[in-house]
């Protein structure tokens, strides 16, 4: 599944992208779903708006978004919620979980949702690989926003993809735990021969990026 922009910029940072030299801002890009890019940027750039644009959660921009040569403006609801099942999963800044549901109840709500679906025992051998066992039991409101974090991050593994979505997935976990993560993470984009798409503050050496990008 190839993603592509096409002159794409937000209109509410419309005066701050044009004084900025993007890489990816009103440029014409192309992404194949065997690519690891990474995109960095300060705060205040666009990381979360550009992950909702291409997760169609926002469209106040300009330009065109395309999934395989298909604008994403015009693609269905119907069709959107098949391509979310099965070609792309998302770890979103804000993670989204649910506060009253346990962890292990966020996972599986995914995992179940999706065909093929993943033995239950994934959730264990991912929850052990990433030290999160302890708390599969405990409300996700409950839990401490690193243990959230990589909750989130096991969620978005458990479901078919060709494209993981990932907005600045490690920022609250130490170098060891972001090596865990990072791990597995690669381990499954490999497993599927997918690609991923991050966006991060910084640069870094957790992935072997096909491709970096400023915003």
């Amino acid at each position: 599944m190839q993603v592509s922009l096409s002159q794409v910029i937000p209109i509410p940072l419309k005066d701050k992208i044009v004084q900025r030299n993007s890489d990816v801002w009103n440029k014409e890009l192309s992404f194949n779903s065997t690519e690891w890019i990474k995109i960095k940027a300060p705060s205040g750039t666009g990381k979360t708006t550009l992950v909702h644009i291409l997760y169609k959660l926002r469209e106040d921009y300009s330009g065109a978004v395309l999934y395989d040569q298909e604008q994403l403006s015009v693609i269905s609801a119907e069709k959107l919620a098949q391509l979310r099942q099965a070609n792309i999963s998302i770890i979103f800044q804000d993670l989204r979980l649910f506060p009253n549901l346990t962890a292990r109840e966020n996972i599986e709500l995914k995992r179940v949702l999706h065909k093929p679906v993943y033995e239950e025992k994934v959730i264990d051998e991912m929850a052990e690989r990433l030290q999160v066992s302890h708390i599969l039991k405990q409300r996700a409101g409950l839990c401490s926003y690193g243990e959230q974090q990589r909750i989130a991050i096991i969620r978005a593994l458990i479901q078919p993809f060709e494209w993981l979505v990932m907005d600045e997935p490690f920022s609250h976990l130490d170098q060891a735990n972001i090596a865990k993560a990072s791990a597995l993470i690669a381990e499954e984009c490999s497993k599927r021969n997918a690609g991923f798409l991050l966006t991060d503050l910084d640069a870094d050496e957790h992935f072997n990026y096909s491709k970096q990008l400023n915003l």
